[in-house]
């Protein structure tokens, strides 16, 4: 091996095999959509910044899961714009590895975030009482740290493992950016010790918080059936199952990912899954999360008026 081995300087990117035709068509859809998830994630965190009345720790979470958000979509669809107007684009091997880091550190850093707004939620509802002396700003804090902190080192433990292995074959990754699962299959050597790590990784980031997510909202719609107001329990049931179906597509497309046994045709199945991973998640939060809440729609309000009196 150490004589077949040669030092790896860039990796090329090859995108998706379509005529140009559709690789015009889907490079203005895509960029049509990665407008929006900007513009929609900027706007929540502009108004929560600029209205004093949206500082309280459930619009503090919010504010970091559209940072999340925009840092995501940011790390990964502008590559791929690029390799849709210029196929087989190459990276290079320290902007490979470095994109990879950004991604899995703010995938793993939205799996908890989504934990911790789902707790948020449940003390809110369940125990509206003891809310402001459970979730105080030092308690938010923390918890918006620690994911994080966990995220980026969870991501760094995977990354450090990639530069272990040696690349000798064709240095051609057959997806739209530096994903881990297509960068590892060009290594020439035993990956066991990675996919396990990331089999782990996934059990631990992907189902010990999508099982935390569903107690929370379990107990949470057991108290909506409590409500005697049935426009209330509408309410409340309709804003749940929103947000069910938005973690329920991130944590189960994810899970299909890097946990489900992979087919002959995995690899482009998952450049398929990745691109509508890429858009709807970052997309759909502001709308699901936001700007349904009646506050927000308030401040969105009051921030118009301010600006059409000036």
């Amino acid at each position: 091996m150490g004589e077949n081995q040669t030092m790896v300087t860039e990796f090329l990117l090859l995108g998706f095999p379509l005529s140009p035709q559709i690789q015009m068509l889907l490079f203005g859809l895509s960029s049509l959509l990665y407008i929006f998830t900007l513009l929609g994630n900027g706007a929540i965190l502009g108004l929560i910044w600029l209205d004093s009345r949206l500082h309280t720790p459930m619009y503090f979470f919010l504010s970091h899961l559209a940072l999340v958000d925009i840092a995501y979509a940011c790390n990964t669809v502008p590559q791929m714009l690029v390799n849709l107007l210029l196929p087989a684009k190459p990276i290079s091997f320290a902007g490979c590895m470095t994109q990879m880091f950004l991604f899995l550190s703010f995938a793993h850093t939205e799996c908890l975030h989504l934990v911790v707004m789902s707790c948020d939620r449940y003390v809110a509802i369940c125990h509206p009482l003891q809310y402001s002396v459970i979730m105080t700003w030092r308690v938010c804090v923390t918890l918006m740290v620690s994911s994080w902190v966990c995220g980026s080192l969870l991501a760094v433990v995977h990354v450090s493992l990639i530069l272990r292995l040696p690349f000798c074959g064709p240095h051609e990754i057959n997806h739209f950016f530096c994903e881990i699962l297509s960068v590892l299959r060009l290594a020439c050597a035993d990956t066991w010790l990675n996919q396990m790590v990331i089999f782990s990784a996934s059990v631990f980031i992907l189902v010990g918080p999508l099982c935390l997510v569903l107690v929370s909202y379990w107990c949470i719609l057991a108290a909506i059936l409590r409500i005697q107001s049935g426009e209330g329990r509408r309410k409340a049931f309709s804003t749940c199952s929103s947000h069910l179906c938005v973690v329920g597509l991130f944590f189960g497309s994810a899970i299909v990912m890097y946990m489900a046994p992979k087919s002959p045709h995995s690899e482009e199945q998952q450049k398929v899954l990745f691109l509508f991973y890429s858009f709807l998640n970052p997309m759909l939060n502001p709308p699901i999360y936001s700007l349904r809440n009646a506050e927000v729609k308030g401040a969105l309000r009051r921030a118009l008026c301010k600006e059409s009196h000036s």
